[in-house]
């Protein structure tokens, strides 16, 4: 068995997620056809001759996923060092965000009824593009729109609510197609296909964002915060298991920022 091999037996059995171990195997091909040695010759500089290079054309983050990839290949598989190799810091850029008005044209501007579906339940349920392609029909409870991720991220099971409205709107559209999953009947639609939806929703709506499924995930959690949902609470319904990743979305409510009353403003000149 090639190391490659080996590495995707080892995610599998672990139980790491399909879009990891796609993630994982592609940077250390890629390592390994650039670098063009035995694995078993590899040694902690060709790592850092590899992470240097893609600091030229790449972002931090993912570099930091390259390395999480390498170090994992390096520890596990290969049995070698890789202590000396220090992870690049994550970049602390805040996430874009839609206003309600932008995710209404959004919506509208979908051209067919499954794409709105799709739209509208990423916004509905802030679920991730890989949580969206997977949810199943049994997933979903129409009698009190709510609804089950499985094995989401970190394989864990997550609750989640569906609008009133959307729930009735997919109950329709599944009504006569026998469907496995809510949006592909036999086999999960890849979450490439649900990015081109949005990037080609998003030209149409003329919304000059950068605008992907993550970016409605993000504007669920910030809007949920500007309305007064307890932050514990959003933490649960992203399915975020330490609540600092959750306390992103206080620093980017500026509907909460223009509702402070400016302390200038209560003096009297």
């Amino acid at each position: 068995m090639g190391e490659l091999d080996k590495l995707k037996t080892e995610l599998k059995i672990r139980g790491f997620s399909q879009l990891t171990i796609r993630n994982y195997t592609f940077f250390v091909d890629k390592f390994i056809k650039r670098i063009n040695k035995d694995p078993q010759e590899l040694n902690e500089d060709d790592v850092k001759l590899y992470l240097s290079e893609m600091f030229d054309t790449k972002s931090k983050n993912t570099i930091m996923l390259a390395a999480a990839s390498l170090k994992f290949f390096y520890t596990e598989i290969l049995k070698k060092k890789f202590e000396n190799i220090k992870m690049p810091k994550k970049d602390n850029r805040l996430p874009e965000v839609l206003s309600k008005e932008e995710v209404i044209k959004l919506i509208e501007s979908t051209d067919n009824n499954k794409s709105r579906l799709i739209v509208s339940v990423l916004y509905s349920t802030g679920l991730r593009v890989s949580e969206l392609v997977n949810l199943k029909v049994e997933d979903i409870n129409f009698n009190d729109n709510t609804g089950w991720v499985r094995k989401g991220k970190g394989s864990k099971d997550r609750f989640f609510a569906l609008s009133k409205n959307l729930a009735g709107e997919l109950k329709e559209y599944l009504n006569g197609r026998e469907h496995i999953y809510v949006f592909s009947k036999d086999k999960a639609l890849t979450t490439r296909n649900i990015q081109k939806i949005i990037h080609f929703t998003k030209k149409r709506a003329d919304i000059n964002k950068k605008v992907t499924p993550h970016t409605l995930r993000h504007s669920f959690a910030t809007h949920l915060l500007e309305q007064g949902t307890d932050i514990r609470t959003i933490q649960v319904m992203l399915g975020h298991s330490s609540l600092n990743t959750t306390s992103l979305y206080t620093h980017i409510s500026g509907e909460q920022i223009r509702k402070v009353v400016n302390p200038l403003d209560n003096l009297k000149l």
